[in-house]
């Protein structure tokens, strides 16, 4: 910019129009003049209106006729850069719009930007002033639309009640939208009353359209209230609004009726079952806000439901909101929009930091209603993650200013929304970052976060050693002595990538062993909070997963991804959970240093002893030396008892660490009153049973010799079951010993009762709390009574009525129960609501048999349906229009990677973020083309294919290693000189990277990086795109921004439910396939009627079985199911071929809609090897029903293409 355009800013800025004008003038003869958006601009962010009426008379003069007079610039203002526009739609700018739209009246209604029209912008902006004008000035309210929407929908969800009032006043109408229930859905009281009560525009008991967006029946806004769980409205409709509970749906359906389908929390019930009693969990920033200042909250994205599952199950909350969340999410859950800002992600840029508020904000009031302060679940909230470096910052010299206003920024967001309970960091450097009394940006609770089994699970079998930790009880001490040793995320499983090992790799390389090692050795530095990542993974379904991830989000985890606990790792951690919930020492012990050889007198072996510290308790944690070793050592334990220093074992023999494993043993630890003088034997749990009783259960591995002690004033023990136990008094304490078999053996010894199991066999048993009354509830608490059952697969709850045990749970095969402990006297068990016929064990427990019968289950022959085929790839059919795709016209990017073409093309630029991407490049050939080339980006796994009108040139197949891929292509005859020509380019895109705050990693582009046409000049070619219809207006809220690509039949909806096959021809995947290179779309419908009471995860299974060489060509699979993206199939990659989908996406007892895309990748086509729905092992089950996830099917879309 010279010296008089600055000028002229400058002039612009101040308001002097008296030298502004002949500067203007000067400027327009010596044609210096700056563009005219820029100087519009100017004038309106320093509202300068004079300047502003000037500029727009000098500049944007236009012919006046009979129709036009005094309009000035009409229909030029709105031809401009539509940011000149947006600039004045906030509430203090409102006077520069009257001035605009004075000179051109259609801005009133123009659609500008995301949002649409100016009303919606005042509304979603609850711009009072911006709406007054508009609708005092024409504008009608009903015809005004946000996120397809009527408008009063999001004033009743989220404006204030000023603004619906206005909205009223100017004749807005309520009948025949979902407005009512946007106000319940988002706990407006505010706006309830206003509507029903006071202006009497709504009825409580009327039939609402069912929220737009799902597929619940229309009814009455109180079914929907119960539907959705939302239980504190659910009081409020019926007691302040009177909402007849007996008021039908248009099913006939009573509110009573929906009340009843209550719902099991399911993952939560498992977890509890562990012995834990906390969940941590990461809500996806860019998931609920992919549409910029549009927060979704409510159907699949609503939070209310989770919180009722934890509190229902009696587990806490830690809420982890991000905004950066890593989690192996498509750039680490930021937004695909956030990716265009100039500022860095994750610094203190205002353009960042104000792109956040938003969500924040939302999310905060959401935990905010959700604390334990208000009887929720949610005990901790953390800012950020893993927030611990910066690009050329030293450890030493971080956090730097800047990080900590970041930090501070991220917790003040939360405490602006109400968040009260405790901060929390995950410093996954160990180096005491935002650790309490740091100062700025500092966190209640210090908490570190680490990875020691890193990733390679081609190798599980060969343990990493440089990250094993083993001086953190010191670190702690450094870095925060006065709160807890928090490890806010600690390794408990890793994924796969495209092209490696499935999960069940991962789940061997953090394994069982794994779980008593590196565990273990965690509690031997007092660790205090320990959250497992993961416990339960999932699946990344609807693209949601980064690119280095497949569709399987399983991690290895103790809970697989289908909901099976068959892992041994889910058992050896339910060992570990609940001996500490019955061992408060634990939580005040001192811990000790631990020397190789200490304890033991053997140099192989590492002892780390925890000192009781105000009790008699001490531990001692036992591991090779060698963490990695797998050799078998014998030991003796030297240790000191409140009865003198012993050795163990006391009657002969040596103890044993065999293989990868680690032990707790135990000095004078209290049963309740009893004192376990020591024992080698690892303590699972015990409880206070009837009549001052103690059940103590002890569990060692398979042919260990064990010892324990205890003092001779209680009666001499006595086996009451088994055999092989070796009693002696030594002194002042009884001693046994034992060596573990299959066998059990029981003692008793006054009013102790002691189990000793093979470890095995303890994995049988299950500790489950009674409830208590409120505010306990299903909570832990030392309070609490406890019964002990052995009961096989898995036991969910237990709760005393009369003398009746009723249990829940699940069994796999006809299982034996027995009480081994509870705190009333018992005379029968009633498991999943039947009652079983009770008997007593030998040693006069109460008992009772499950007995197992497999199910029939008929599941669909997915070859043998009726398959209905589309070409989902007309672009490359002659004649094909692009009119309606999104020119790539933009001449800058804020992104780091700068284009070298005269345009950008990169697709987040233009609002693309995820699924696929189709790019066209027009040109006009010259008869000398003979190579095209092209720098693609999709990340790790991608694939690319190119077509020259109809002309397939080649794909690149992927790998799993690239995530661009530059290559030239021969063109494979000479062109018509003076003759049109279309490029079209296919791109997978396999989600955004993760990043290290600060590297903008995020931020690589995804789509073409660079191009060039032989004998042409990069200008010769005019390229367009399409990505999900829409962009970031995308259509289907219902299933979040990222469900669908580019693919025609994605953009024209016809994977959701009950598309318009009709005309369709019938073609299968798997019988019939592709011939050629392209992609089709197949879609078919099946029944399933599994039978009540049995959980049956289903999974989609490829193969390649046929015998058809185009089963193993390069091809790509989406599979939708009812909607949802749960499957991307990758043939020539892999690794995962099977995709489990959950009940609720499935409809198990109801119709299923499929849909199957099908990308060939070489030329003679390719075809499904096979397909086929799977069933495991059902199982008879306390899980009640999943509602159905909501499913909207199919209408035309507008604007599809």
């Amino acid at each position: 910019m010279d010296d008089i355009q600055k000028t002229i800013i400058t002039l612009i800025t101040n308001g002097n129009l008296t030298q502004l004008i002949p500067t203007i003038e000067t400027a327009l003869q010596q044609h210096q003049i700056p563009p005219t958006t820029i100087l519009l601009q100017t004038a309106i962010q320093s509202m300068q209106l004079d300047v502003l009426q000037y500029l727009l008379t000098r500049l944007l003069p236009c012919e006046e006729d009979e129709d036009n007079k005094g309009n000035g610039a009409k229909n030029q203002i709105g031809a401009l850069n539509r940011a000149v526009i947006l600039d004045t739609l906030t509430s203090e700018r409102v006077p520069a719009f009257e001035l605009l739209c004075r000179y051109d009246p259609s801005l009133r209604t123009m659609q500008l930007g995301h949002l649409g029209a100016p009303l919606a912008w005042a509304i979603v902006g609850d711009n009072l002033r911006l709406a007054s004008f508009l609708l005092a000035n024409g504008v009608d309210p009903n015809e005004t639309e946000i996120n397809y929407r009527p408008a009063v929908v999001a004033a009743a969800g989220h404006r204030s009640c000023a603004m619906m009032e206005l909205l009223l006043d100017h004749g807005a109408a309520i009948a025949g939208t979902d407005a009512l229930f946007a106000a319940v859905r988002n706990q407006r009281i505010d706006m309830l009353t206003l509507l029903v009560e006071r202006r009497k525009v709504a009825d409580i008991n009327a039939i609402q359209p069912a929220d737009l967006e799902t597929d619940l029946t229309p009814g009455p806004v109180l079914h929907l209230a119960i539907r959705r769980k939302y239980r504190r409205m659910v009081r409020v409709l019926i007691e302040r609004f009177h909402a007849d509970p007996l008021a039908q749906d248009l099913q006939g359906k009573t509110a009573v009726a929906w009340a009843m389908d209550v719902k099991d929390p399911e993952i939560m019930k498992k977890i509890k079952s562990l012995g834990f009693n906390a969940v941590s969990f990461y809500t996806d920033w860019g998931l609920m806000e992919g549409n910029p200042g549009y927060v979704v909250t409510d159907g699949i994205w609503s939070l209310d439901e989770f919180f009722t599952a934890a509190s229902e199950a009696g587990i806490y909350l830690i809420a982890r909101p991000g905004p950066y969340i890593n989690a192996e999410t498509s750039a680490g859950g930021i937004p695909g929009w956030v990716l265009r800002l100039k500022g860095i992600i994750r610094s203190d840029s205002e353009d960042y930091l104000r792109a956040t508020d938003t969500y924040m904000a939302t999310l905060g009031k959401i935990i905010a209603k959700a604390q334990i302060t208000n009887g929720g679940p949610v005990i901790l909230v953390q800012p950020e993650n893993e927030y611990t470096t910066w690009p050329n910052v030293s450890e030493s010299e971080f956090p730097t200013p800047m990080n900590k206003e970041v930090m501070a920024y991220a917790e003040r967001q939360l405490r602006d929304a109400g968040v009260v309970v405790p901060s929390v960091v995950n410093d996954n450097k160990n180096l005491g970052y935002f650790a309490p009394g740091t100062g700025l940006g500092e966190t209640d609770i210090y908490g570190i976060d680490a990875y020691p089994m890193r990733y390679d699970c081609g190798n599980p079998y060969v343990w990493p050693t440089y990250r094993f930790p083993r001086d953190w009880q010191q670190t702690h001490r450094n870095h925060s002595p006065t709160t807890p040793f928090a490890i806010m995320e600690f390794q408990g499983g890793s994924g796969g990538g495209w092209g490696g090992v499935t999960e069940d790799g991962c789940a061997i390389l953090v394994n069982n062993e794994a779980a008593r090692v590196v565990y273990k050795n965690n509690y031997g530095f007092g660790v205090t909070v320990l959250n497992i990542y993961m416990t339960y993974g999932g699946t990344n379904w609807g693209n949601l997963g980064y690119h280095g991830g497949y569709t399987s989000y399983d991690y290895g985890a103790a809970i697989t991804e289908d909901r099976r606990i068959w892992r041994e790792k889910y058992s050896e951690e339910k060992l570990q959970a609940n001996f500490l919930k019955v061992s408060p020492a634990y939580l005040t012990a001192t811990p000790g240093n631990g020397v190789n050889g200490s304890y033991t007198g053997n140099k192989d072996i590492a002892v780390t002893p925890l000192f009781g510290n105000g009790t008699t308790t001490n531990f001692y944690l036992l591991r090779h030396a060698d963490f990695t070793s797998t050799a078998n050592v014998q030991y003796q334990l030297q240790v000191s008892t409140s009865v003198g220093n012993v050795t163990i074992p006391q009657l002969g023999g040596s103890l044993s660490l065999n293989g990868r494993d680690s032990k707790f043993h135990v000095t004078d630890y209290d049963v309740g009153g009893v004192n376990l003088i020591y024992s080698s034997a690892e303590v699972f749990t015990w409880a206070k049973g009837l009549d001052k009783n103690r059940v103590l259960v002890l569990y060692g591995g398979a042919e260990e010799l064990h010892e324990l002690a205890l003092p001779t004033h209680l009666s001499r023990p006595t086996v009451v079951d088994g055999s092989g136990v070796k009693i002696a008094r030594k002194g002042s304490v009884w001693v046994v010993q034992w060596q573990v078999t299959a066998q059990r053996r029981v003692l008793r010894l006054g009013t102790l009762e002691i189990h000793l199991l093979r470890r095995n066999d303890a994995y049988q048993h299950w500790v489950l709390e009674l409830p208590a009354s409120q505010p306990i509830a299903n909570y832990s608490s030392p309070s609490k009574e406890t019964v002990i059952v052995k009961g096989g697969y898995l036991l969910r709850s237990a709760s005393i009525a009369g003398n009746q045990l009723h249990l829940t749970g699940d069994v796999n095969a006809t299982t034996s129960l027995e009480v081994i402990s509870a705190p009333s006297r018992l005379d029968g068990i009633v498991f999943n609501g039947q009652s079983l016929k009770s008997t007593q064990s030998k040693i006069g427990n109460l008992a009772a048999t499950v007995h197992y019968q497999p199910p029939a289950i008929s599941l669909p022959d997915l070859k043998g349906l009726d398959w209905k085929y589309l070409d989902s790839l007309p672009e490359i059919c002659p004649g094909y229009s692009d009119e309606s795709w999104t020119p790539l016209t933009n001449t800058y990017t804020n992104n780091t990677r700068k284009f070298t073409g005269p345009t950008c093309l990169y697709a987040d630029d233009y609002g693309y973020h995820g699924g696929s991407l189709i790019y066209r490049g027009h040109f006009k050939a010259n008869g000398d083309e003979s190579w095209v080339f092209l720098n693609t980006s999709g990340g790790v796994g991608f694939a690319n294919s190119v077509w020259l009108n109809q002309t397939f040139l080649g794909s690149w197949t992927g790998s799993g290693n690239n995530m661009t891929y530059p290559r030239n292509i021969s063109l494979p005859h000479e062109l018509s000189a003076g003759a049109s020509y279309v490029l079209t380019v296919v791109i997978d895109h396999m989600g955004q990277d993760e990043e290290a705050p600060g590297t903008d990693a995020i931020k690589f582009p995804r789509g073409i990086l660079d191009y060039a046409l032989s004998a042409h000049e990069l200008s010769d070619l005019a390229w367009k795109m399409t990505g999900n219809l829409g962009g970031e207006q995308y259509q289907d809220l219902t299933r979040g921004p990222l469900n669908e690509g580019a693919m025609y039949a994605e953009r024209q909806g016809y994977h959701l439910p009950k598309p318009p096959t009709s005309m369709w021809k019938s073609s299968s995947p798997i019988n019939d396939g592709l011939t050629n290179a392209g992609i089709g779309f197949y879609a078919t419908s099946f029944s399933l009627d599994l039978p009540e009471g049995y959980d049956i995860p289903l999974s989609f299974v490829f193969n390649t079985s046929a015998s058809d060489p185009r089963a193993g060509t390069s091809y790509r699979c989406q599979l939708f199911v009812n909607g949802y993206q749960f499957g991307k199939y990758v043939n020539d990659l892999g690794p995962q071929t099977n995709f489990p989908v959950p009940e609720g996406i499935l409809n198990y007892s109801g119709i299923n809609y499929v849909a199957l895309t099908l990308w060939a990748l070489e030329a003679q086509g390719a075809l499904v090897g096979g397909l086929e729905l799977v069933a495991s092992t059902p199982f008879l089950s306390g899980y009640r029903k999943p509602a159905p996830a909501p499913q909207p099917g199919w209408k035309p879309r507008r604007g599809a293409y």
